[in-house]
């Protein structure tokens, strides 16, 4: 795909922006700019034909881990990957013009990564993933006053906030139990969680950051827009169950795992999942998208929709409507920033905080998200963005330039360039910023979809950041891993526990298939 160019001015100079970006990637599944390819995302030459134990499609986190589980279950099994490289939301890709600037295709920060109970027993520390916890989880910048500012030590940000003592009534007793909190929120909804006192107090926090007097319980300008911030990742209206359950989990590991960011890129946690299935016997071809039923066991790592696609009329009709009734949720547009040096933020505190919320302050972040909801662009819509080089110093080449990534929301299926607009988002808190930007690399929501299939209309959580499909799934099933289709299953964003890079909807997918298709009840062991 060669991308379309746009003016954009920093600096006082035009430099350009190149719209619908993508990495220089050959059909070896390796990125180009001069970089030995990683040895973990080399596709092998099996055709996808061949009848295995289980072919997984789609090689995103809950794909792989499905896979590395079935594997070690002792099955035979392939990955089949439409894209040149794998991973789908946790790859890692070379800056066109910088090679030696590599960008995050999707995530890159991942709490997730250490606190995901599938990931805690894969111990990724253990197969040589660095994931450094920065001193500051996260930080959010306010207009003319002090940030916001989320410090692993929750003491420290108690002290900072304005009204630290609500923050602390708000998470102090989930900080203490966080394993409870991770465990049901991550859970499968159908079984018995451990930790009920810790889960009741979960639940009504959760209630009140939920509903129209979500102020009543956390006074502060800073410490709501600090909470606020985070809740806004599942791209929602605000407040709502969805957002103040994503909002309690995530502040809540800011105060112990923290966010971690991983060295070398997200591209680290998928590399090594390659490595253990293929040490297990798996096998992986990318470049290979399915169109026809694969045969035997299939596992689907892709948005519930693309049943449609490869099974047509084999499906039942009343699960054939469902799918196409199926609706997916806004939108993110991405923009990669290289630059020369590092950001002048207003409150200097930010100079060390890799994480960044941008959207100000509670009120406002609730009106840019209504507006995307609505389907209209916010003037000041709310961004994420992150420096990983903050703790990785190896993302800096050598002639000092580093990558910026950052998220707009926007509404589905945006078909604008949002390098104004996050540029603008920045500067608004970092005066003079335009000045260290050597390029820029958008992609708009619309355009997602070319790096990531399940990325529809721009939605990365594939329609799943929906409180109801965290528990029903796609459609409603008592097992929302299953389709009404005989060995065919779904693991992806849409289905239980939802968006994220924790695996823990490949795990669940998992352990469906092993005992329904193989009679293996006991799942087999993680550890390296």
């Amino acid at each position: 795909m060669v991308p379309s160019s746009s003016a954009v001015r920093f600096g006082g100079c035009l430099r350009r922006s190149r719209s619908s970006w993508a990495p220089a990637e050959d059909q070896r599944g390796h990125t180009a700019g001069g970089r030995v390819p990683r040895p973990g995302n080399q596709p092998s030459a099996v055709p996808y034909h061949r009848r295995m134990d289980v072919t997984v499609v789609g090689s995103g986190p809950n794909g792989l881990a499905a896979a590395v589980i079935c594997a070690r279950a002792g099955l035979s099994v392939q990955v089949l990957e439409a894209q040149p490289t794998f991973g789908g939301g946790a790859r890692t890709a070379a800056d066109p013009e910088f090679g030696d600037v590599s960008h995050d295709i999707c995530s890159a920060v991942h709490p997730l990564g250490l606190a995901s109970p599938f990931f805690a027993e894969f111990d990724l520390a253990a197969r040589g993933v660095q994931l450094t916890s920065p001193e500051i989880s996260y930080g959010n910048p306010l207009d003319d006053r002090p940030a916001a500012i989320a410090y692993r030590d929750l003491d420290r940000t108690c002290a900072e906030l304005e009204h630290g003592s609500s923050w602390r009534r708000l998470l102090g007793p989930l900080v203490a139990d966080s394993r409870s909190v991770v465990e049901f929120l991550l859970g499968d909804k159908r079984s018995v969680p451990s930790g009920i006192a810790t889960v009741a107090r979960l639940g009504l926090r959760m209630a009140a950051q939920a509903g129209p007097a979500w102020n009543a319980t956390l006074p502060g300008e800073d410490a709501r827009a600090l909470y606020t911030g985070v809740a806004a990742h599942t791209i929602s209206r605000l407040p709502s169950v969805t957002s103040a359950g994503a909002g309690m989990m995530l502040a809540t590991l800011g105060h112990t795992v923290g966010w971690p960011i991983p060295v070398g890129g997200s591209q680290a946690i998928t590399d090594a999942l390659i490595a253990d299935l293929t040490a297990h016997g798996g096998q992986l071809t990318a470049g290979a998208p399915v169109t026809t039923p694969p045969g035997g066991v299939v596992l689907f790592d892709t948005a519930p929709t693309e049943l449609l696609k490869v099974y047509g009329d084999a499906l039942p009709a009343r699960y054939a409507k469902a799918l196409r009734r199926y609706r997916f949720g806004s939108a993110a547009a991405k923009v990669d920033f290289v630059l020369s040096g590092e950001v002048p933020w207003s409150d200097p505190r930010l100079a060390q905080a890799p994480t960044l919320h941008l959207g100000g302050d509670r009120r406002q972040m609730a009106r840019a998200e209504a507006e995307v909801a609505a389907g209209r662009h916010a003037q000041q819509p709310m961004i994420l963005a992150a420096l990983p080089h903050l703790v990785d110093p190896s993302r800096v080449d050598a002639a000092g330039r580093r990558p910026m990534w950052a998220y707009a929301h926007v509404p589905a299926g945006s078909t604008l360039d949002q390098t104004e607009t996050v540029t603008a988002g920045i500067e608004r808190f970092a005066p003079g910023f335009r000045d260290i930007v050597v390029a820029a690399r958008s992609v708009p929501a619309a355009r997602l979809a070319h790096h990531n299939a399940n990325y529809v209309g721009g939605d990365i959580a594939a329609g799943g950041n929906n409180a109801v499909r965290a528990l029903a799934g796609p459609t409603p099933r008592l097992n929302p891993w299953t389709t009404p289709v005989p060995g065919v299953y779904l693991c992806s964003a849409a289905t239980p526990p939802g968006a994220g890079v924790h695996g823990m909807a490949g795990f669940y997918a998992a352990r469906t298939l092993l005992r329904r298709e193989f009679g293996i009840s006991r799942m087999p062991s993680l550890a390296p």
